[in-house]
């Protein structure tokens, strides 16, 4: 490992211990002087969890809660309340619970969010637990199978010195998660609103979105992944969101939906 990475590795491991501890300096950091980019998806949040008191979050995907995560910052600074969602045990135990354990309100389940409360087998790389491996992980398992294909698996596993097996198909692993729906998760946490539904689920997106009934449950901000859907399954789900009130606009690898932008927010969109 030459310096750089370690030194990264350190620097990861310090605002994980920081944020885990709801160290005073890592919140003064993102009240006072943390300034997004003018017109980014961390700008919108930035206001939005400003100007609105009390947010109630579901998060479907949370991963190790911190690294790549677009809302962590914010409920820590913020002190968003909500529920938490991460199917695999291993980053669940290791990083997603520590780093919430003293942060009042938040509930991090490991669980995933489907049709039916029960078992479903979950598909992830089986060579490593680094965040980028762990980040793949969904229910699709043609997700996995396209990064194998695509040799991002191999780059990424010679860049941590991990051993590819001579069957690419042993680089992904199978493993049984226990899955809630959402009527069950609203019931058993008490929620009366959500005001942020944001999800990551690999390519699972519009299935979660659908699972939410957003005529429903009317999640004020929906952010979901667009990355790993497919043309038409993009298309279907922003024309089911419009189709149910929300203004739509993608940012990058995300998408933002919100039911009735206020003036202040018209900008976003």
């Amino acid at each position: 490992m030459n310096t750089a990475s370690i030194l990264k590795t350190f620097y990861k491991k310090l605002i994980f211990k920081m944020s885990a501890n709801n160290c005073f300096l890592f919140t003064f950091f993102y009240r006072y002087l943390y300034r997004p980019s003018r017109g980014t998806l961390d700008e919108f949040t930035d206001i939005f969890s400003r100007r609105k008191k009390d947010i109630t979050l579901v998060q479907v995907g949370a991963n190790d809660g911190i690294n790549n995560d677009p809302v962590h910052k914010f409920i820590k600074r913020d002190k968003w309340k909500g529920i938490l969602l991460e199917p695999q045990r291993y980053v669940f135990e290791e990083y997603l619970k520590p780093l919430y354990r003293k942060t009042k309100g938040i509930i991090p389940l490991n669980a995933a969010l489907d049709k039916e409360d029960g078992f479903k087998p979950i598909y992830k790389i089986s060579i490593s637990n680094s965040r980028w491996a762990t980040g793949l992980t969904s229910f699709n398992r043609e997700v996995l199978e396209r990064a194998v294909r695509s040799g991002y698996i191999a780059r990424q596993a010679k860049k941590e010195g991990c051993r590819m097996p001579e069957n690419e198909s042993d680089c992904i692993s199978e493993e049984m998660v226990e899955c809630i729906k959402t009527s069950s998760l609203m019931e058993k946490f008490g929620l009366k609103k959500i005001d942020w539904l944001q999800i990551d689920t690999e390519g699972y997106d519009f299935e979660i979105i659908k699972m939410f009934n957003p005529t429903l449950y009317k999640p004020e901000v929906i952010v979901y992944e667009n990355l790993h859907l497919n043309d038409e399954d993009r298309l279907k789900c922003k024309k089911y969101l419009e189709e149910c009130g929300y203004r739509i606009k993608d940012y990058g690898p995300n998408t933002l939906a919100m039911l009735n932008p206020p003036e202040y927010l018209e900008r976003f969109f």
